[in-house]
């Protein structure tokens, strides 16, 4: 059924659930895994008023996800991506061929909903492919058992 997955992951609590989830149906169908890490550039205000991107370790946030997926079995390739996570998820499972991605999902209050702005778009209106929007973490004991170990 799935061939392909890829699983988008930032390295919040929400990813990493949305991993294990994406593992789990990784190894029931025997699918190739490619991590694509995306790190959102959000500004800030300098002293001046101008604003500014905050740098932060791109590399650590996919050496995460590497190790987390290696650990629960997996041979996985991954992507760093800087960028709006609706976009580069769309651009990399079109580029990918992926007929899956797994996204981990968080709620926002009323105030975050409102500062994000009218622009924000729906994944899902802008794959080719199926989506999993992971909301629950996965415990070891339920991972083992859907692993049949």
């Amino acid at each position: 059924m799935y061939k392909k997955i890829l699983l988008a992951y930032d390295g919040t609590r929400e990813g990493r659930a949305a991993l294990r989830e994406g593992a789990m149906l990784a190894r029931a169908f025997r699918a190739e895994i490619i991590l694509l890490a995306i790190v959102n550039a959000y500004p800030t205000a300098d002293a001046m008023g101008g604003l500014v991107m905050m740098p932060g370790d791109h590399d650590a946030i996919l050496n995460e996800g590497l190790e987390r997926a290696r650990h629960l079995g997996l041979q996985v390739s991954g992507q760093v991506v800087q960028g709006e996570p609706v976009e580069a998820i769309k651009t990399w499972a079109a580029r990918s061929g992926a007929d899956l991605v797994v996204v981990g999902h968080r709620k926002r209050s009323l105030l975050e909903r409102w500062w994000s702005g009218p622009g924000h778009t729906i994944l899902s209106d802008h794959l080719n492919c199926s989506l999993l929007i992971s909301l629950n973490e996965i415990s070891d004991e339920a991972f083992a058992a859907a692993a049949g170990e």
